[in-house]
């Protein structure tokens, strides 16, 4: 039973020193950092805060910030429906297929505009054209 509690304290107390090892490094990067940018007084304790209390980025900052930045695209192509499920499908896709889905998608896009427009015969075969054509 000592030996076990024994275990434990000694875990508990190398966990804590790993802790401010890390603590140590991330100061001395940020510390290093700010001389490096010449701040001084409360700028450099501004700094120095926002800095120590910053998250490393981990792959799920990562996905969350291109979750964000795919989302801001989809809005700014006004995608809906099936449209926007595709580009965020490619989007947020770990190597996404530009040339096919962007067609795709593309296409799906001239249609469904062709079709808001109730344009038939010639007229629908000109409007595609032209809209297949134009980059977005």
């Amino acid at each position: 039973m000592k030996t076990l509690i024994a275990a434990i304290l000694l875990s508990s107390l190398a966990i804590n020193v790993a802790y401010a090892g890390t603590q140590q490094e991330k100061m001395k990067a940020c510390n290093a950092e700010a001389s490096a940018k010449d701040l001084g007084g409360d700028t450099r304790k501004a700094f120095m805060k926002t800095c120590l209390s910053a998250t490393p980025d981990t792959t799920e900052n990562t996905q969350q910030q291109k979750m964000k930045a795919c989302n801001a695209e989809a809005g700014e192509k006004s995608l809906k429906g099936d449209e926007r499920k595709a580009f965020m499908k490619n989007c947020l896709s770990a190597n996404p297929q530009a040339s096919s889905n962007t067609q795709q998608l593309k296409m799906k896009t001239c249609n469904t505009e062709a079709s808001s427009k109730k344009l038939e015969g010639n007229e629908r075969k000109t409007f595609m054209q032209s809209c297949l054509s134009s980059s977005k």
